[in-house]
């Protein structure tokens, strides 16, 4: 039955809808990787058509770009903490790394800010030239996913400040780190396929 909880599972496991809601977003996680594979796609298609404008070797910094990657990934590392502490049944410790992890969330978001600005001046607008525009697109759709995460991780942390852990908030907890072990994951791509690919050629 939909209501029964079983104390012998992980805390978001132990109902059976939180199951299925788990299941579902599995579901709509493959939904964002084909949305995902088809920004990249489009960008390897596009990324030498740099009508005249500056291509990927004349935008992209090694600083700015470790920066991010390092301020993402350590993010997905205290999102993993933050799980931790929930399945050891300690909701200021969840809350602890749960808030760092926004906070790194933050900082990427506004080192990303900053890189499209350095973008602009350096003549690289959106509609400048086939390759912006796929790029822009692309960061963009995943920068727009980061900003979502931290509004949606910062309404979980009220709901747990208010209710506490139960196996409904510890079910939205995990659902959260599911996503942003995602956009960890797409970024590692960005990295290298975007980034480093293009510093290079």
């Amino acid at each position: 039955m939909a209501g029964k909880v079983d104390t012998s599972l992980p805390l978001e496991y132990q109902k059976q809808q939180d199951q299925m809601n788990i299941l579902g977003f599995w579901v709509f996680l493959g939904a964002e990787i084909v949305l995902f594979a088809t920004l990249f796609a489009t960008y390897f298609i596009l990324v030498d058509r740099t009508a005249g404008g500056p291509s990927g070797a004349d935008l992209f910094h090694v600083k700015e770009l470790m920066i991010n990657t390092f301020l993402l990934l350590t993010s997905s590392f205290t999102a993993g903490l933050a799980i931790r502490e929930m399945r050891n049944h300690n909701l200021k410790g969840l809350l602890i790394w749960f808030v760092i992890t926004l906070i790194l969330g933050l900082g990427f978001l506004g080192v990303e800010i900053y890189e499209f600005n350095v973008f602009v001046h350096e003549g690289a607008a959106i509609g400048t030239s086939a390759f912006t525009s796929a790029l822009f697109t692309l960061l963009g759709t995943h920068g727009a996913h980061v900003s979502l995460g931290i509004g949606w991780g910062i309404l979980i942390i009220l709901q747990l400040l208010k209710r506490g852990l139960t196996p409904t908030t510890a079910r939205k907890t995990f659902i959260f780190s599911l996503y942003w072990h995602f956009l960890d994951v797409v970024w590692i791509f960005i990295f290298t396929f975007v980034y480093l690919k293009g510093m290079v050629m």
